[in-house]
């Protein structure tokens, strides 16, 4: 089987995670996480389906083979891999780490994936608090933060892919300290208009739900013990 080209590996990647987080793959779907038409979605899963990486069911969901969820798996790794060393050891700022590593993951070679594997401990989640092909089960562990109660302490662990895609929204993230490891507070939840407040490091930021529906977090006390200080925030 001739290797992927970097658009296949895209489409192999958007798969594997919409298939890990057991959504439905399809076509409109995958237009939307690749912003492309939904004609283009078609073309392309049609040749994948022709080299042996998806199959199509009869409901029009899509689903990878043996060799397309081994491949899917390797190029989820390889994007990993690649931010925690852009981020680990190159201090790339956390919200550039995606971005750059799009550019640079489909030359990382199975041979330095491994090489940045022992570089950087075998970690288990990517910098964003996503878990690692294999290690699915470490996120297991963490809460919506739309499940949390007002005024409880928590540390945010996860930050979904699908806010990855967005450089604006993760620059606003990182700006208002929320970031995997980071404290929070939560202050408020109004389902009537579908807005979440939480207290960081540097004041309250309101979060709608759309947003705040990718994001998890774990209990205070998984960080070590670390208590939120709330007088380091600015007054709102």
């Amino acid at each position: 089987m001739a290797s992927p080209t970097p658009t296949v590996e895209d489409y192999l990647g958007a798969i594997y995670t919409l298939a890990r987080d057991r959504e439905p793959v399809i076509g409109r779907k995958l237009a939307s996480w690749m912003e492309v038409s939904p004609p283009t979605v078609t073309a392309t899963i049609q040749r994948m389906a022709r080299d042996g990486w998806v199959v199509m069911h009869d409901d029009k969901t899509i689903h990878l083979t043996n060799a397309g969820l081994e491949m899917a798996a390797s190029v989820v790794r390889r994007h990993m891999l690649t931010e925690l060393l852009l981020a680990r050891v190159l201090g790339v700022p956390w919200a550039r780490v995606h971005e750059e590593a799009d550019r640079m993951e489909h030359g990382l070679s199975s041979d330095i994936a491994t090489r940045v594997a022992e570089l950087i401990d075998d970690a288990e989640l990517c910098p964003h608090g996503n878990p690692l092909p294999g290690h699915e089960q470490e996120a297991e562990r963490f809460v919506p933060l739309l499940d949390c109660q007002p005024q409880g302490v928590y540390a945010l662990a996860r930050v979904h892919e699908e806010v990855e895609r967005n450089a604006e929204l993760l620059r606003f993230l990182e700006t208002h300290d929320l970031v995997p490891g980071s404290m929070l507070r939560v202050v408020e939840l109004l389902p009537f208009n579908e807005t979440i407040t939480v207290e960081t490091s540097v004041g309250h930021v309101v979060l709608g739900y759309a947003v705040a529906q990718y994001l998890w977090v774990c209990p205070a006390q998984e960080q070590g013990g670390a208590e939120f200080d709330s007088s380091a925030a600015p007054a709102a």
